[in-house]
């Protein structure tokens, strides 16, 4: 990389949760680890049964099946090298691989956050146009709305880690942080980074609070639809189908936006940890929870697979 040529920092130190107590520590490695079990399992068996299940194969059902997907990489990225530092594992991280991390870590989050503003377009269609949901959201759409989320995430991504690792970093190395994040990296770096702070947080308003405003737009078009509604269950089935997807948009762009979008002044480390373990682990792991257990078509799914077997 072009930045080590400028820096004698060659690689960088991740305090994780350092500051908590060994047998907090302990506590919060089984926590940890028990949660990233129920992320892999409970994502995976979102994947395997919208995939073997033809009648899951609807646009609905298709991008829940990326967002399960994305949720496995997304909390792949930081929660095994937690659980190594949790282990009081190796803490240093080389500034390629923090640089990777950093990349994959934000490239997966801009993915998301089109991919729950594509869910949410669809949600629209299929409550506000039901007629014409079949024509408007074509298989061919879908993947194409997809793509264009993945490839927005990764090359936004691209430019994020750019603007942070072409700045010097000459000392001190620790980041007070489990992972490799924007701005602990930030406040490590030997120049003036306020013309950089400023990119990155144009770039974070233009990537979290459009796509929040877009799904906002599109619930007032469900909700005003719904409430049009003669049958009280078509009513709540409508709500019900349209809740998860809320609550899962709340918990990621909320606590996301919180993190990034503070004033530098105001910003508390240990807070923005805690705040961190949200939209990093929480949310994947609540992710076959909402939509499971509310979503009658994916528990009937789930049954009929499971007495075939």
């Amino acid at each position: 990389m072009a930045v080590e040529n400028q820096t004698s920092v060659k690689a960088f130190i991740l305090l994780g949760f350092s500051r908590v107590p060994d047998v907090l520590q302990g506590w919060l490695l089984a926590g940890v680890g028990a949660v990233y079990l129920l992320i892999l399992l409970g994502n995976s068996l979102i994947v395997f049964i919208t995939l073997v299940d033809a009648a899951l194969h609807t646009p609905m059902y298709f991008f829940l099946r990326n967002l399960s997907f994305l949720e496995i990489c997304y909390a792949s990225v930081t929660i095994p090298r937690m659980l190594l530092t949790l282990l009081g594992g190796n803490k240093a991280i080389s500034i390629l691989g923090c640089a990777t991390q950093m990349y994959f870590f934000h490239s997966l989050g801009i993915t998301e956050c089109f991919l729950l503003l594509a869910m949410a377009y669809d949600r629209c269609i299929a409550i506000c146009c039901p007629l014409r949901y079949t024509f408007l959201m074509r298989r061919s759409l879908c993947l194409q709305m997809v793509a264009a989320s993945w490839a927005a995430g990764s090359l936004v991504s691209s430019g994020h880690v750019s603007l942070v690792f072409t700045l010097p970093y000459c000392g001190p190395n620790e980041i007070d942080h489990f992972f490799c994040d924007i701005p602990p990296v930030l406040k490590l770096a030997c120049a003036d980074t306020y013309r950089t702070e400023t990119e990155l947080f144009s770039l974070i308003v233009l990537l979290a609070i459009v796509p929040l405003v877009l799904i906002l737009v599109s619930y007032s078009q469900i909700i005003s639809t719904i409430l049009k509604m003669p049958s009280n269950e078509g009513k709540r089935k409508a709500f019900s189908t349209c809740s998860s997807h809320l609550i899962v948009v709340t918990l990621f762009l909320g606590t996301g936006s919180v993190v990034y979008l503070q004033p530098k002044s105001s910003s508390y480390v240990e807070s923005n940890k805690l705040l961190s373990l949200l939209y990093t682990i929480v949310t994947p792991m609540l992710n076959p929870i909402v939509y499971g257990l509310r979503n009658e078509k994916l528990k009937g799914a789930l049954r009929k697979s499971c007495s075939r077997s």
